[in-house]
């Protein structure tokens, strides 16, 4: 079904072009309390209140953006989503110039824009991966002045009323660090957990309900064996990982004992060699946290550790002479 967009709108002498509404299927299963907190964030309990804008936390793949399509089909509005990366320009963010074919501008609202406009919600997607200039335009809509300016159009534009923000983050690494004055804005923070055996269970049988029960039970068993040992698998792993052995299991129909073989081929190829063995991942990666590493010394940088002019081993001599 095509999808029809939005009527441009005026707002300073200037006509903004609308982006569409993301239509997105699914629903939230399980972990209710982090929907109803969510919800929570995006409630006015006084007309001199205001919503807040959550950064939802997690590793990838466990659910951020899912909440937040949750949350606004629970309040029946519009969703936008903006995915935020490390060339993000303000202008990306609010308003883009854009030749048309009459060889004058027009101008374009950002998927942002226009959920502030429309009165919608916006889902700032992977927010830590964005610079801070980017982050600097979105400071007075993120206070009590919920208006953005955009220099390229020359126009200020104010936030509809009902207009609903968060902001995900991955547990990872990010390209850049959020300033302080930015991150002040973005409360409270919400972290998702790991889902338990049942919701896993409920989420694969959702998304492949084709799976059949022994491969659903052989993959929720690795990511609630994953999730004990803190390691970063996600449902989405699981849900990649179990349409690829189905689609090789689709290849070889009527071979029963292909099943485990298409399994563990689909773990390898889409988690990594790694995967096969949890507990020896799980150890390597806590001494490389330094759980009980032993800290290098500049020794190690230029001898083996049983290298005979290792610093260790001429300690190692000198104690012997005192045996």
């Amino acid at each position: 079904m095509k999808q029809i967009s939005p009527q441009p709108v005026e707002i300073g002498g200037v006509r903004l072009h609308l982006s569409q509404p993301h239509e997105i299927a699914g629903e939230w299963i399980g972990q209710q309390e982090i929907l109803k907190q969510l919800l929570a964030c995006w409630l006015v309990v006084d007309e001199k209140d205001l919503p807040l804008t959550p950064r939802l936390v997690g590793t990838p793949g466990i659910g951020k953006t899912a909440l937040g399509v949750a949350g606004a089909r629970a309040r029946k509005q519009e969703l936008y989503i903006y995915q935020c990366t490390a060339d993000t320009r303000p202008e990306d963010l609010l308003v883009t110039p854009v030749l048309a074919e009459s060889g004058k501008i027009a101008y374009h609202a950002s998927p942002l824009v226009t959920a502030m406009i429309r009165g919608g919600v916006c889902l700032l997607d992977e927010g830590n991966r964005m610079n801070e200039k980017s982050w600097a335009s979105l400071a007075p809509l993120l206070d009590h002045r919920r208006y953005v300016e955009s220099i390229v159009a020359g126009i200020t534009i104010p936030a509809h009323a009902d207009f609903r923000c968060a902001v995900t983050m991955n547990q990872d690494d990010s390209t850049y660090e959020i300033p302080d004055y930015i991150l002040s804005r973005l409360q409270p923070t919400l972290q998702l957990g790991f889902p338990n055996r049942r919701d896993e269970l409920a989420i694969l049988q959702y998304h492949l309900p084709f799976a059949e029960a022994e491969m659903l039970a052989m993959t929720v068993d690795f990511l609630q064996q994953s999730h004990e040992l803190n390691l970063d698998f996600s449902p989405r792993d699981g849900i990649n990982l179990l349409r690829y052995a189905i689609k090789r299991l689709a290849q070889t129909p009527g071979h029963p004992v292909q099943k485990d073989r298409a399994w563990r081929e689909a773990l390898e190829r889409c988690l990594g060699d790694d995967a096969l063995d949890l507990q020896s991942l799980a150890e390597r990666r806590n001494r490389t946290l330094g759980g009980s590493a032993v800290p290098l010394g500049l020794g190690d940088f230029f001898f083996s550790p049983e290298d005979p002019l290792h610093p260790d081993q001429e300690d190692d001599d000198e104690d012997d002479d005192f045996v």
